[in-house]
């Protein structure tokens, strides 16, 4: 039975590489379960060719894995705002809008939430990135008014938006004792957030808390990034990135661009690509790596190879070394892969990120020793190096680790109840 005092409306973060909805309520969990009882949905969708189903989160990347032949999709909020949104790409002999995977998407979140919670949600507060796009209002603008769209046509009578940074703030206020100023750093799978919060207990109470959030910043750079350059740097040279043709030249970059980003890995597998690089592998120094090359687009093993990738990168947070398996399509090999040579590679992004963090204080009119605390979310927040320079910045703050996957969706439950108020 739903309790008299739980809110009307649910707070959604549909994230770049995981997705959860929280609903406040007395007594519970504010997370609601989506996907065997965990409150994580990962941002996955496999289109099972053998059995003509569509599975999504852990039992679509499952699929995949287990080799079911079929086509994945990842990272699908990194088409907000670019202009493959608008664009169609095949699946099992069809053409699908890529804004309709999104909306398969996003009413599979509702669906599911709705289950759970044994209530309808007509209302929701969305998390969205400070910047969809760096740089341009514009797309910014129409990639939020595509996912609202996208949220309407789903069911959702009345919905508005939140940072996801400020959402992970109103979750952190809730366990405070005492006023704080609080830089928020939600590293996520896409975008890194920044928010600077006047937080405290009797604040909380306040319907408009827009004075209280004294700069909002933001960068297209996340988890997604560092497995790209974390690929590129170590594991595409050994299919044949930056090695040498018979006539002097390099080989064509543009494939392993594709291969080490998420939303493009498709784009290997043509009968133009194929074509081409069975061309190049006749000219190639070392054919050896080629070999892989051709063997990973013709096991079409592209999606399982960046999987490896982000899970070598989510060990070297913990440990110095891991192990990178090439198994599927080279068999029986192995790569050794380090913490340095992952922050080798990770540098140049770090570096992006710590400027944006520099530049949010001075907008803020507030100095480094202003800073309470220093509150990490998000899932790419753990990386050493990047915790390290963003820590390095504000060397008299606590540094305090949120819930890295939940700690946004249940804020912006805390949003919801706010915003549309609690009852029946």
């Amino acid at each position: 039975m739903v309790s008299p005092t739980s809110a009307h409306a649910c707070g959604i973060d549909f994230g770049t590489s995981n997705s959860t909805v929280g609903w406040l309520r007395p007594q519970q969990a504010t997370l609601l379960p989506l996907e065997d009882g965990k409150s994580t949905l990962p941002s996955v969708v496999f289109f099972n060719a053998e059995e003509d189903s569509v599975r999504f989160g852990r039992a679509g990347l499952q699929d995949y894995l287990d080799g079911y032949e079929g086509r994945l999709m990842r990272s699908l909020k990194s088409l907000l705002g670019s202009s493959l949104i608008d664009g169609v790409t095949e699946v099992q002999g069809r053409s699908i809008r890529f804004r309709d995977l999104l909306t398969q998407f996003i009413a599979t979140l509702k669906e599911r939430a709705e289950a759970h919670g044994g209530r309808p949600f007509d209302q929701a507060v969305f998390g969205r990135p400070v910047h969809f796009v760096d740089d341009d209002t514009d797309a910014d603008r129409l990639a939020e008014a595509t996912l609202g769209d996208i949220a309407r046509a789903v069911g959702f009578k009345e919905l508005s938006f939140q940072y996801e940074p400020i959402a992970a703030a109103f979750h952190y206020e809730t366990g405070l004792a005492r006023e704080e100023v609080v830089l928020v750093a939600d590293i996520g799978g896409g975008t890194s957030d920044f928010s600077i919060v006047r937080l405290s207990p009797d604040r909380a109470h306040a319907a408009d808390r827009w004075s209280d959030v004294l700069a909002n910043d933001g960068i297209h750079i996340g988890g997604t990034d560092f497995d790209k350059q974390l690929s590129l740097a170590e594991v595409m040279p050994l299919l044949g990135h930056r090695s040498q043709l018979k006539n002097g030249r390099e080989m064509p970059s543009s494939i392993y661009f594709n291969l080490a980003t998420w939303h493009t890995i498709n784009f290997a597998y043509t009968r133009q690509v194929w074509a081409e690089q069975q061309r190049l592998h006749l000219d190639a120094i070392a054919p050896e790596r080629l070999d892989r090359l051709l063997a990973l687009i013709r096991d079409r093993a592209g999606h399982w190879l960046a999987h490896q990738v982000e899970e070598v990168k989510i060990a070297l947070s913990n440990q110095e070394t891991a192990q990178l398996s090439l198994e599927r399509f080279s068999p029986g090999e192995q790569k050794l892969l380090t913490r340095s040579q992952f922050d080798l590679a990770a540098l140049v992004l770090v570096e992006k990120i710590e400027g944006a963090v520099a530049r949010l204080l001075p907008e803020a009119g507030v100095s480094a020793s202003d800073i309470d605390t220093v509150f990490f979310t998000g899932g790419s927040s753990g990386i050493p190096l990047l915790r390290r320079r963003i820590s390095s910045l504000l060397p008299q703050a606590r540094v305090v680790e949120g819930d890295l996957f939940g700690s946004i969706g249940a804020g912006l439950a805390v949003d919801a109840a706010r915003r549309y108020g609690m009852g029946r």
